[in-house]
């Protein structure tokens, strides 16, 4: 059964902000190689951190919203673990989509 998530990933740009979009591009495929079906991609830009724990100051953000199932998500995340370009990540169960139904007016 396909669920509804939320994916929250930090990249790591640092000298490569030419190639963000070709980046996207990619984790876009390998979100479809697990099976996810992508509702949608939200790049949030460049924002350095506020708290300094690693290596890098800042991180490009990009949000995806996508359908899966959940044995997707541990796959997606050792995968990315490997990516050296992913530098966090999190996912969140989003509650499901309510289809909108359109009342009539009844005419008497």
């Amino acid at each position: 059964m396909n669920r509804r998530y939320e994916a929250l990933l930090v990249l790591n740009a640092q000298g490569k902000e030419d190639t963000v979009r070709e980046i996207i591009d990619r984790l876009e495929a390998e979100f479809r190689e697990e099976g996810a079906q992508i509702e949608q991609v939200q790049k949030m830009d460049k924002r350095h951190f506020s708290y300094v724990a690693g290596s890098l100051d800042a991180g490009y953000y990009v949000n995806f919203i996508f359908d899966a199932e959940p044995e997707a998500i541990t796959r997606l995340q050792t995968k990315l673990k490997l990516d050296p370009e992913v530098y966090r990540q999190t996912y969140q169960r989003l509650p499901e989509k309510k289809e909108t139904t359109k009342k009539v007016a009844k005419s008497e």
